[in-house]
């Protein structure tokens, strides 16, 4: 009996390892100032250092050195990750960068295009990146990331969908996730607003991070804004129960003011067998 409680637990402990966990974190203005604010930033790497893929959103660097400023704390020890990063996206002055972090051990990028938005759908274009990995039962998959104007956010999350169809017509293939901040709850998306949303009424999508989630570290809101939503044929490779929020205040044991000062959201994420 003892014997196959020690192989159950040995097989189980290969299960983590040979998983893959991907995340999705808008991290709130990261730019040079959170970027020189040492404390953050550590609390930062700390959270990457969580994930084997994480896509950061609200990232305001257009010449890089903030991100450089992250990829040398999250390496410090050793070169780990490596980076791929959108270009500014967005129809006005304001403009965000989509950058995804990713361990080079386990993962490696494919191929990715800046989502051509020919009729304005989105504030800022869906920047698409095909992983492949070697441990996963998906070994390509392709990661579509959104961070969403509020008050556009039934409209950009509906228009997801031609997205979608886009990636399957390019690239052949369906192993497709989509995650980030989609403000996809609360007042921004509600009530009959669902069934104005084709990656909603499309049952063949699956919504991994469900409405009584909250993603904001606001201790005054209730709100289920950041989303992951796969394929049918991702979902094989996702790990039962695996997707929810990352709650680095309780986990790293911060103060409020802290981990606020990191985000007002937290990253969430799933794991990939």
């Amino acid at each position: 009996m003892r014997l196959l409680f020690s192989l159950s637990l040995l097989l189980a402990l290969l299960h983590v390892i040979s998983c893959l966990l991907i995340g999705a974190f808008n991290i709130k203005q990261f730019g040079d100032k959170k970027s020189s604010n040492s404390t953050l930033m550590d609390i930062i790497s700390t959270i990457v250092h969580r994930y084997d893929i994480v896509l950061i959103q609200e990232v305001r660097d257009s010449d890089l050195s903030a991100t450089k400023r992250l990829m040398d704390r999250v390496n410090k020890a050793s070169p780990h990750y490596k980076y791929v990063v959108s270009e500014p996206l967005g129809r006005s002055t304001y403009k965000e960068q989509y950058l995804f972090l990713y361990r080079e051990q386990t993962v490696s990028v494919v191929k990715n295009f800046t989502y051509d938005d020919k009729t304005n759908a989105f504030s800022r274009e869906p920047f698409v990146v095909m992983f492949t990995s070697k441990q996963t039962a998906v070994k390509d998959f392709v990661l579509i990331p959104q961070h969403t104007s509020p008050d556009s956010a039934v409209k950009e999350v509906n228009s997801l969908f031609d997205v979608v169809t886009d990636v399957r017509a390019r690239w052949n293939t369906n192993n497709i996730l989509l995650m980030g901040d989609f403000n996809a709850g609360c007042s921004y998306v509600s009530g009959a607003d669902w069934q104005q949303i084709r990656l909603f009424t499309d049952k063949s999508f699956h919504w991994l991070i469900k409405d009584d989630v909250d993603t904001t570290v606001s201790e005054n809101t209730h709100c289920p804004y950041d989303r992951i939503v796969v394929t049918a044929d991702m979902n094989k490779g996702v790990v039962s129960s695996s997707a929810k929020l990352y709650n680095y205040m309780l986990d790293l044991r911060l103060s409020h003011s802290l981990a606020s000062g990191v985000s007002d959201h937290y990253p969430v994420e799933v794991q990939l067998s």
